[in-house]
């Protein structure tokens, strides 16, 4: 799978790159990649990509891979407004479209995961959440994501969905803050990716939304157009999509595109 636009990357790359590189090397990089590479990436990916980042740099010796987690929303303002950034993980299209837009990409974008979305409730569930309608309940505390941020707005999208329309308490700033308050026992609901849900383990309980209500969460990565290590952005890109990085993404509970 090659991204589109960098083909000028791949092929300057590919001329120092040995044929014979192991599938869990730099690929068609060889040693042209080194130095930092600067990735940000959608908050609810911070685990999966985390692993991915070492596997990386075990494969790279000469790269050190940093991230910036946050909500894309707050990344892509941030790299708009100049922030070095070699790569960009987005937890949806819309905000991956406020970067092409502004002509910040090099390239398209290559969606790499999916994902979908849960409720997530304190563990063993002790209010007996079954479902989004009882998230309407006005006495209960349910938190979701700002609007601007792609899980709040997948949740909105599923309440439409559902024809519900619950009052959130809180708009949190990205999907790890969700989670935090319900966890810590600060609000009795909120909506969350699954593999969110997941990474609590004992600490939440997740409840399922239905496929017909429920939406699909779709993660986009470019290069941006000014990448200060393009070289190393792109071998990282290209190990994203490989089948390694894809492996890890499924074990914390994503899909494959």
């Amino acid at each position: 799978m090659v991204l589109l636009g960098l083909v000028g990357v791949l092929a300057f790359s590919a001329c120092g790159s040995d044929e014979n590189d192991s599938a869990g090397s730099s690929g068609s990089f060889g040693d042209a990649v080194e130095g930092n590479v600067a990735v940000f990436a959608a908050a609810s990916l911070s685990g999966a990509f985390e692993e991915i980042g070492n596997a990386f740099e075990a494969a790279n010796p000469d790269v050190d891979v940093t991230f910036n987690f946050a909500g894309s929303s707050d990344l892509v303002a941030q790299i708009n407004e100049g922030a070095p950034a070699d790569v960009f993980a987005a937890a949806d299209l819309t905000n991956m479209t406020k970067l092409t837009e502004a002509n910040g990409s090099a390239g398209s974008p290559v969606v790499f995961a999916k994902n979908s979305l849960e409720i997530i409730v304190a563990a063993g569930n002790p209010l007996g959440i079954v479902g989004v309608a009882d998230l309407v309940d006005p006495d209960l505390i349910l938190v979701t994501c700002a609007p601007e941020v792609p899980c709040g707005a997948y949740a909105a999208q599923i309440f439409e969905n559902a024809n519900i329309s619950p009052t959130p308490d809180s708009y949190e700033e990205n999907v790890k803050a969700v989670v935090s308050k319900v966890v810590l026992g600060e609000a009795d609901a909120g909506i969350v990716y699954a593999t969110d849900v997941s990474a609590a383990r004992d600490d939440a309980n997740g409840v399922a939304i239905p496929a017909d209500i429920n939406v699909v969460a779709e993660y986009p990565v470019v290069i941006t157009a000014d990448a200060p290590n393009p070289v190393a952005g792109a071998a990282f890109v290209e190990f994203v999509l490989g089948d390694d990085a894809q492996q890890l993404l499924n074990g914390f509970g994503f899909t494959s595109p």
